[in-house]
């Protein structure tokens, strides 16, 4: 029995993992349309379950935890994941670690790159005019890092570099604040972290005096990535079972989410900041949730369902970027105003946000077929 187990998973670390890809698809479908279309649902019907969802698919103004939070921190933690089925799989080829390193890196930079260009276009601006912070830019320099680790660590380091990380950030910021503020202060003005942004970041903060994706809050975000990684690390395992793995992956993300909420109590949970509770708080659910893919559709072998999620997350990063460069609201009245007159108010808004999903995911399904995926 175990080395039939044993062979399974073997053959299992050979081929894609299919449950990765749906999971990064059901993530970006949120910011691909589907929260236009729960809050819209909310707006025309207010059933009581749909106007919850509405409130979850924003952020909190400043500490708080909402469902919306999730979405970017968890295709960070997947960008981990995939890298010892990637970096992993080259190194055990006979690939240079000097030549991974340059390939990591270079990944880095064109992430940081994609996010600049989402930001402010192509157009050339003044530098105080650029932001420089992004989803993207935190993704790369953060998986760049994580990623770096796992190249020159062993596996207990790189547990070892994920507490360092969220703990040391955790004591810098409960024992310093910006000039003029009390040591600890974790206001958008007296926080510590805001303070090194305003001081070193080049260009406009997204807020004016914070950004939220920043430099020192990185550091932080990098332990989301090394988790991503040791999830990787254990999901590529030999000697583990299938459901050894479900199991390690559902107890520490329910250790995670105890201690994220104890945590809290001090260093509250706070997106915006990137704070250490919030580390274990969205790698707890992460790894729920990536359990529960895994379980269903890499276990169970049921992934038909999820074939909708996976168009989208083998293309994730082009559909995301997409919206700099082709106006899907104009190519959406265009094919569909016939049948948003037809179904007239209040319910045409709702057509509207469904119809702006089925375009985009039309678009990627037409790539797929044609096997046209953006790498990095």
């Amino acid at each position: 029995m175990a080395a039939t187990v044993q062979a399974d998973d073997i053959q299992q670390t050979r081929t894609r993992l299919q449950s990765l890809d749906a999971l990064r698809g059901f993530d970006m479908v949120w910011i691909m349309g589907l929260e236009p279309i729960v809050k819209k649902i909310a707006r025309v019907t207010h059933w009581p379950a749909f106007e919850w969802a509405a409130i979850q698919l924003d952020h909190p103004a400043w500490n708080g935890f909402h469902f919306y939070d999730l979405i970017f921190p968890m295709f960070l933690f997947m960008a981990g994941v995939s890298v010892p089925f990637s970096v992993g799989r080259a190194l055990e080829n006979g690939t240079s670690r000097s030549k991974l390193l340059w390939r990591v890196v270079k990944r880095g930079i064109i992430l940081v790159i994609f996010g600049i260009i989402y930001n402010n276009g192509l157009n050339i601006q003044p530098i105080a005019q650029v932001r420089f912070g992004s989803v993207l830019g935190r993704i790369g320099m953060a998986y760049m890092f994580a990623a770096i680790i796992y190249l020159y660590a062993a596996e207990r380091w790189q547990i070892f570099w994920f507490w360092f990380f969220i703990i040391a950030y955790w004591l810098i910021l409960k024992f310093l604040s910006a000039p003029g503020f009390h040591a600890g202060d974790l206001t958008m003005q007296g926080n510590f972290a805001s303070y090194v942004d305003r001081c070193l970041l080049p260009g406009k903060l997204y807020l004016g005096i914070h950004d939220p994706e920043g430099i020192f809050s990185t550091i932080p975000a990098i332990s989301t990535g090394i988790l991503g990684i040791l999830t990787g690390i254990t999901l590529k395992k030999t000697g583990l079972s299938q459901m050894k793995k479900v199991t390690r992956m559902v107890v520490v993300g329910v250790v995670f989410l105890v201690l994220a909420w104890i945590w809290n109590l001090d260093f509250p949970v706070n997106k915006n900041l990137w704070t250490s509770s919030f580390v274990l708080n969205v790698g707890g659910i992460s790894l729920l949730l990536m359990a529960l893919f895994y379980y269903i559709i890499d276990v169970k072998g049921h992934n038909k369902w999820a074939f909708f999620f996976k168009v989208i997350g083998m293309n994730s990063i082009l559909i995301y970027m997409s919206t700099h460069f082709i106006d899907w609201n104009h190519t959406n009245t265009a094919f569909f105003n016939w049948l948003f007159q037809l179904i007239g108010n209040p319910w045409n808004a709702v057509a509207a946000a469904v119809t702006y999903l089925l375009i985009k995911w039309l678009f990627l399904y037409v790539l797929y077929r044609h096997k046209i995926f953006l790498r990095v």
